[in-house]
């Protein structure tokens, strides 16, 4: 499904490396998950995959299903099946969630050379997968996130999601801010979305959030590039201990 190879990326302003050798690969219906300290890169990774301005890739390639994706324009990318939810959601005063929701539904479709989906459709099938969310109506009224709580406005990114069926599924600390019950739903319409043809790359600074979403697989990062893979008790680890012995084992500092 995702395949990264020695990926190195920079600052496009600034002399600054960031990402030091990535090498990652997702097979279709895998969860994984990247930990590590803060100013590892883990969200780097995910703007870069995404294909936000500020960033230069020096060195490395990044392929979905096979396709180069960072050759693509990032709307490209999220037709190609590409999906980020973000760490902070933005807020779009003036713009209807459902407006927003059908928009960006029937541009994709649009760039894959596939008919709009009818206004009837689209509301039938947006009213399903709100209520299995637990996002009432009114959420669907109201503007992009103006006014929503935190947990709100995670659970309308995972509503983004489910609408759009992407096939690589990036969730940049999609636990920061929620409270457990918050936890607990967003986890809940993460895991109704797993499938054998759709994969999931969960970055979380925290094993609790991995509790909810079980990952197949557990990434450290640190210093720019992944130094230790594992399987879910490898996020125990972490917990326990902290990142000091992993990192020390490989001579690195928090900072580097």
């Amino acid at each position: 499904m995702l395949e990264i190879n020695n990926l190195h990326v920079k600052l496009e302003d600034e002399d600054k490396q960031i990402l030091k050798g990535v090498t990652l690969k997702i097979g279709a219906g895998e969860v994984h998950a990247i930990m590590g300290p803060n100013g590892s890169g883990k969200s780097t990774l995910s703007y870069v995959l995404s294909g936000r301005d500020g960033y230069a890739v020096t060195e490395g390639s990044a392929s979905l299903e096979g396709e180069d994706l960072l050759a693509m324009e990032p709307e490209v990318r999220a037709a190609h099946g590409l999906f980020l939810a973000f760490q902070y959601p933005v807020e779009i005063p003036g713009v209807g969630n459902m407006t927003f929701l059908r928009t960006a539904l029937n541009a994709q479709r649009k760039t894959r050379g596939e008919p709009e989906v009818s206004a009837g459709d689209f509301l039938k099938l947006v009213r399903e997968k709100a209520k299995a969310l637990h996002i009432d109506a009114d959420m669907l009224k109201r503007p992009v996130n103006v006014g929503f709580s935190g947990g709100e406005k995670k659970r309308n990114e995972i509503l983004q999601m489910a609408m759009l069926e992407p096939k690589m599924c990036i969730l940049d600390e999609t636990d920061s801010g929620l409270d457990v019950d918050a936890m607990k739903l967003v986890s809940e319409g993460v895991n109704a979305l797993r499938s054998e043809g759709r994969s999931f790359l969960v970055i979380t600074h925290y094993q609790r959030l991995l509790d909810h979403i079980k990952p197949d697989v557990v990434h450290i990062m640190a210093a720019g590039r992944i130094i230790k893979t594992g399987g879910p008790e490898l996020a125990l680890e972490v917990e326990h201990n902290g990142y000091a012995e992993i990192l020390a084992a490989h001579k690195l500092t928090e900072v580097q």
